[in-house]
């Protein structure tokens, strides 16, 4: 039971961390250069990993959910850099 909790707060971390990052980095890191690198999401995941790994001691946080977390922090700060990509207006 109590793994399967830990997996279900694995998939939260990694929606949550996907959705926030791709909201910041198409919002707030538009106007940097640091979007137009091809290794900024894999860079931002392994951040976010290394992170969230000293919280896996907590009985209910799993070792996944570290993983699952910079996974959805990378595909979000990606997807993010190509929504950072498109003109803010439509002339």
């Amino acid at each position: 039971m109590l793994s399967l909790l830990g997996l279900g707060i694995a998939g939260a971390a990694g929606i949550l961390g996907h959705t926030r990052a791709r909201s910041f980095v198409g919002r707030r890191l538009r106007f940097t250069s640091l979007v137009e690198k091809p290794s900024f999401g894999l860079v931002a995941g392994a951040a976010a990993t290394a992170v969230a790994i000293p919280f896996t001691w907590l009985p209910i946080v799993i070792p996944a959910t570290a993983v699952v977390f910079g996974a959805g922090v990378g595909t979000g700060a990606a997807l993010g850099a190509k929504d950072a990509q498109k003109p803010l207006l439509d002339d």
